[in-house]
């Protein structure tokens, strides 16, 4: 599940560390540790699919910062996640993000490998889709042989990235170049993002989006459209999402996502959700959802899971 408000996504691509534990701090050196383990009793929306537990994050991340003096600092991430190889599959648990980087305080630059700007896009709501959360996330949201640069102009937050091509190396995965912006009005937020990606077997495909969310204090409203021009025809989808804050420990969320694809049938899903997080510790929070889509022969799908972060 995205975070909803835009400006919550920005703040985790320049400060990734943020509410982490810290393991060690000294002589200029920050060691965090941040994990994020969640497991679910699921049955996805669809025909005669089976109850199964499901392990949908299992993640521990590794965060370092060197402070250098003069505003400058060096910071790495270490990021595995487990939920692979809890679920039985092949090729088990996997590196997730592995970078490092310079932060000059206007501006950061990192390199390795991590999320897309793109991967930031998109204001769904849900625990579990059936659908894409966005097309940015249906093309392409993350790279092995990745350059970003993270800055603010103007109360703009802005993040750019390059997937190169390196076909040369053991990658060879095609090549991308993203943006996405974001920035505030009151209270409210809206975003834009641009990717292009270029890669054997798919072509070229550029990639566009918008997206607002609007904090109305009884709820926060929200909704984004994004498209992708391929050489088969345009893909384009959009998301509707509301959340409700029923106490100070609960919230509940709303939302429909649609697909429309040049050719086929349009695809919608539509969910429910809420999450309790505990009052003394709101790092731990219980959730249930429900969720379908107008497929045909599509059966109501459902979960109930536990969320611990730290």
């Amino acid at each position: 599940m995205k975070k909803l408000i835009i400006a919550a996504a920005v703040a985790a691509v320049t400060a990734s560390s943020v509410n982490a534990a810290t393991i060690y701090e000294g002589k200029g050196l920050t060691y965090k540790l941040k994990g994020d383990w969640q497991i679910q009793l699921r049955q996805d929306a669809g025909d005669d699919q089976d109850l199964n537990v499901d392990f949908d994050d299992l993640e521990v991340k590794n965060s370092i910062e060197y402070d250098l003096g003069n505003g400058m600092r060096a910071f790495g991430q270490l990021d595995f996640g487990f939920k692979n190889d809890a679920n039985g599959k092949s090729d088990g648990s996997h590196l997730e993000e592995a970078y490092v980087g310079l932060d000059f305080g206007p501006a950061a630059v990192a390199i390795g490998q991590m999320d897309l700007a793109g991967d930031n896009f998109g204001i769904e709501a849900q625990y579990e889709n059936k659908l894409s959360e966005d097309r940015f996330e249906a093309v392409r949201d993350s790279g092995d042989d990745v350059i970003r640069v993270t800055t603010e102009l103007g109360g703009v937050a802005l993040v750019a990235t390059a997937e190169l091509e390196a076909e040369s190396e053991t990658s060879g995965d095609g090549e991308a170049y993203d943006v996405f912006a974001a920035t505030s009005f009151g209270a409210v937020d809206v975003a834009l993002a641009y990717q292009n990606v270029e890669e054997a077997g798919t072509g070229d495909i550029d990639t566009w989006g918008a997206s607002v969310a609007w904090d109305a204090g009884i709820a926060t409203l929200a909704a984004d459209y994004s498209t992708s021009d391929t050489d088969a025809g345009d893909i384009d989808q959009y998301n509707l999402a509301a959340i409700f804050p029923v106490a100070d420990t609960t919230h509940i969320a709303v939302g429909m996502a649609n697909i429309e694809e040049d050719g086929k049938d349009d695809i919608s899903e539509w969910y429910a959700n809420v999450t309790y997080a505990f009052a003394n510790q709101p790092n731990v929070s219980v959730f249930a959802e429900i969720a379908d889509t107008d497929e045909d022969n599509t059966d109501l799908g459902g979960l109930v899971g536990m969320r611990l972060k730290f």
